[in-house]
């Protein structure tokens, strides 16, 4: 099945709203197995509607719109689409019904208008909407009516109208509409997610170039993320359990060939709250020292639940001053060498983990920009130093970009970093005790 979104609102061609309605119906065609190959936004005027569904209507089997079902003049999606095929409009009982109690329950007068979103096209199927006014509307075309965008019976599209605010959409896709569209797939789709850190987009694709371009029934298609690379495995199967079997031994092969850098397999789980997971496994306490991420780093880790058992503080230095005076960073350093400087951001990690008796210490400074750099330290170099009972760890990195890309791409290398040498401290520890026996 091949489907086509066209998402309806002058609002969204002038930028006046971002269209994410598109981005979540493109993630959803994925899960069901759901080619999709076009994209369209239109404007509120039913002529160019009308050519925009005609359009669809030829070349995909499932053309999915959103926005438009509204009570006003320029909610003209249903109206549009009824004149295409040549159907009347009637009010429809149950959703006038619906409409009318969800203003009653407020103490509130309906208004006129309103009926409108009750406005079903003949023959139409309605999806009820559990989150707002406007019902969903699915429309099977006939054999006639395919034949006006050269189909016939048995490749007669569908049409699906639903509604243009994006909770009201996502609810309903997700209570209604996947269940319904996964019947005429006829296959059961399971995908699982890899996140990987600390390595390219480009080296992922060239080590697996083979999975990402093998074409057979396990799919694998990357994500670039600030920071990480996220891979989608997807198989579809007559049930669940046939999937995730073809899902198993390639999610397998990822895990060997790329080891430590794949940190989950759980869609839901963030980097920080890898690094947290690790963190308390280990029984490890953890303090950030943060100059140009001004507390972006601390933030992350602090918005994982749990953290309050191992993280210890979080220091904003952002002068040099603070520097020396709260956490014990030498004059003579940054004098000769600089605030954005290896020696300077490891005397950081050492004196936070000094101070507060951490086992783990993170420490960043750097030129976010726009103004500030120099030759020999252009803006976007930033400094990271991670600290792991003892071991110092030091990095530059050279990041481009505005201010905020800058700052977000320091504080996703500086929570891969500490994932890093977390491990590298335990491996080396491993490595030892086996040494000695």
């Amino acid at each position: 099945m091949t489907a086509e979104t066209l998402c309806v609102g002058t609002e969204i061609l002038l930028g006046n709203i971002v269209n994410t309605n598109a981005a979540y119906l493109a993630s959803q065609y994925a899960k069901l197995g759901i080619t999709s190959y076009y994209q369209t936004v239109v404007g509120d005027n039913a002529d160019r509607i009308k050519e925009c569904v005609s359009m669809a209507l030829s070349r995909s089997d499932l053309l999915v719109i959103s926005g438009g079902l509204g009570p006003t003049q320029d909610d003209l999606t249903k109206e549009a689409v009824s004149e295409l095929l040549g159907r009347k409009m009637d009010v429809d009982d149950t959703s006038a019904k619906r409409i009318k109690l969800y203003f009653d329950k407020r103490g509130k007068k309906m208004s006129k208008n309103n009926i409108r979103q009750a406005m079903i096209p003949e023959g139409a199927r309605i999806i009820d909407n559990n989150n707002g006014l406007a019902p969903g509307v699915l429309i099977e075309l006939n054999a006639k009516e395919a034949a006006k965008f050269g189909k016939n019976a048995k490749t007669a599209p569908m049409i699906l109208m639903l509604p243009g605010p994006p909770e009201e959409l996502t609810a309903m896709w997700e209570s209604s509409v996947a269940g319904i569209l996964q019947k005429y797939t006829g296959q059961v789709i399971y995908s699982a997610m890899v996140k990987i850190c600390g390595r390219t987009e480009s080296e992922v694709a060239e080590l697996l170039d083979d999975l990402i371009q093998s074409g057979g029934e396990v799919t694998v298609a990357p994500y670039a993320k600030t920071g990480e690379v996220h891979l989608r495995v997807t198989a579809s199967a007559e049930d669940e359990k046939s999937a995730k079997k073809l899902v198993k031994p390639v999610i397998k092969e990822i895990k060997n060939r790329l080891g430590n850098s794949v940190y989950t397999t759980d869609e839901d789980t963030t980097l920080e709250q890898a690094v947290v997971e690790l963190l308390l496994a280990n029984g490890l306490t953890v303090t950030t020292a943060e100059s140009c991420t001004g507390g972006l780093i601390a933030g992350r880790l602090i918005n994982v639940p749990g953290v309050s058992e191992i993280f210890k503080s979080g220091y904003i230095t952002y002068s040099n001053k603070a520097k020396r005076k709260i956490i014990g960073v030498k004059r003579k350093s940054l004098e000769k060498y600089g605030a954005v400087s290896a020696q300077v951001v490891k005397e950081m990690a050492e004196g936070v983990a000094f101070f507060t008796k951490s086992d783990v210490a993170v420490a960043v400074s750097g030129i976010a920009g726009p103004d500030g750099g120099t030759p020999e330290k252009p803006v976007g170099l930033v400094y990271i130093a991670v600290n792991v009972c003892g071991q110092i760890t030091i990095k530059d990195f050279h990041f481009s970009g505005n201010r905020a890309k800058v700052r977000n791409s320091a504080v996703a290398s500086a929570l891969i970093l500490m994932r890093q040498c977390i491990l590298e401290y335990y491996s080396k520890l491993t490595f030892g005790d086996n040494d000695n026996e």
